[in-house]
């Protein structure tokens, strides 16, 4: 067989078994002829990349493994605390740990895997050290910012992506089988961007473009829609509990499912409850319970009574005198 047929079964001559395995084939193709592309490396096979981990928490472990599972190497990780260092043992065994500067130095592909206040700094001190080399993929994890949180690695010729996983991780070996579909935030300069999204599709994501500008209200939603449902999830089932109602998590399971899907499908139409009614009563009511009972939860509940009450004012479901007096029911309980 001829070289250029080889590369055609390799590529995209072959069938997949499944859908899981056509995506991962196919950003493998996307990922050496956009890699390639871009002059990364020399290698017979030129989107297998040397990657350095910066942080070995439940993330950059995470998707460490998930870059070697689709052939590239690994060759070093940092890792400070005990459990940073056998979540590396355990996810990347064999890699050696190193600290940053010496990660960054021996890698082709950098992983900065770090907390949001963390990454700034890290990337300033690492430039001034002179680890980055010119020709280098830098990527970070965060969803809080751009890539211009690297502009001190952009600067020394490094090539900067943001790939940020929407989904949650618990730092584990199942993890990896999670990262299926999975979504990841990309920002990347425009010359760039085939190669990010290739990456992330190379490890089962699917990539969703976040323009640099759209990075901190993309984080505020995803803040809100997964932070602060657990906040309030975790809160009804307290009160649940201080009810005496047994078993609360099996109570609400359906109750919550149900309006998840419907909120997503149906937007302000899925809004149901005394809010969307305008039952001034039926809303006042709980105040007085919470105030007696769950101080601590008074004020939130009056804060996404008055939210949705504007929601669904402004979706025509309430009408705005019913919304006033949903308000002075508000303002009334202090």
């Amino acid at each position: 067989m001829a070289d250029g047929e080889a590369e055609e079964e390799s590529c995209g001559g072959a069938t997949a078994d499944d859908d899981n395995e056509a995506r991962r084939r196919s950003g493998r193709c996307a990922a050496e002829r956009g890699i390639a592309g871009h002059g990364l490396v020399s290698t017979p096979r030129p989107a297998r990349l040397r990657v350095g981990v910066v942080g070995a928490g439940r993330v950059g472990a995470v998707l460490g493994a998930a870059l070697a599972r689709v052939g590239h190497e690994v060759v070093a990780v940092s890792a400070v605390s005990r459990d940073s260092v056998r979540r590396a043992e355990r996810l990347l065994p064999g890699v050696a740990i190193l600290p940053p500067q010496e990660v960054v130095s021996a890698a082709e592909f950098v992983l900065l895997a770090v907390p949001d206040d963390a990454l700034r700094p890290l990337v300033s001190g690492l430039a001034t050290t002179d680890a980055w080399q010119p020709g280098q993929l830098a990527a970070h994890t965060s969803g809080a910012v751009g890539i211009g949180v690297l502009d001190p690695a952009a600067a020394r010729g490094v090539l900067p992506l943001a790939l940020h996983p929407v989904m949650t991780f618990a730092g584990r070996p199942e993890d990896l089988d999670r990262l299926a579909g999975a979504t990841f935030g990309v920002t990347a300069p425009d010359e760039l961007r085939p190669v990010a999204e290739a990456l992330v599709v190379e490890i089962g994501g699917e990539p969703v473009w976040v323009p640099e500008l759209a990075r901190p209200l993309y984080h505020a939603a995803l803040t809100i829609g997964a932070n602060h449902l657990t906040t309030l999830v975790n809160d009804a089932v307290d009160l649940l509990d201080r009810a005496g109602i047994e078993y609360p998590a099996r109570l609400l399971a359906p109750l919550l499912s149900a309006a998840l899907d419907n909120a997503l499908r149906l937007g302000d139409a899925a809004l149901t409850g005394p809010v969307s009614r305008g039952d001034v009563a039926t809303v006042a009511s709980p105040l007085a319970t919470l105030s007696d009972e769950a101080p601590d939860v008074v004020a939130s509940y009056v804060a996404m009574t008055r939210r949705t009450a504007e929601r669904a004012e402004a979706s025509g479901r309430l009408r705005p005198e019913q919304a006033a007096e949903v308000r002075r029911t508000l303002e009334a309980a202090g």
